[in-house]
């Protein structure tokens, strides 16, 4: 189970560091609706992209090297403070959405939590939920 979660962690923030660091723009365009593509903060936040996506890229090399060699943190009081850390990065992911996507229900939210970002909102909550079912496992 340690395996598959570092795994599943190691792609996904993978993904979080292709799309936020090195796709922007495509980023940029599932937060910003057309009508307000023009303005600079629509630029200010392609950058922004570049420092998310750095964070993305340290979780997931993180999972990787554990992948390799996961005897550097072979008690399980380590792992559940790495599976919490993980829990934590999926979770405020997700949290932050919520709010959002409450609004989304009464036609509002400063961008709409459908199609990918629904995707990445569920999947965040998914893997939240599988870095601490590790930590039960591993209080046991």
């Amino acid at each position: 189970m340690f395996e598959l979660i570092l795994l599943a962690n190691a792609i996904w923030f993978g993904l979080g560091f292709h799309l936020f660091a090195l796709r922007g723009n495509i980023f940029a365009k599932i937060i910003v609706p057309k009508v307000h593509r023009d303005t600079p903060v629509f630029d200010t936040l392609i950058e922004t992209g570049k420092f998310l996506g750095g964070f993305n890229f340290a979780f997931c090399v993180l999972n990787v090297l554990i992948l390799i060699n996961p005897s550097v943190f072979p008690e399980s009081n380590q792992r559940i403070i790495l599976a919490v850390v993980f829990a934590l990065a999926h979770g405020s992911q997700f949290l932050a959405n919520v709010p959002i996507a409450l609004q989304n229900r009464k036609s509002k939210g400063v961008w709409q939590v459908k199609g990918l970002m629904c995707f990445i909102f569920i999947t965040d909550f998914v893997l939240m939920l599988a870095n601490l079912a590790m930590v039960v496992v591993y209080a046991q």
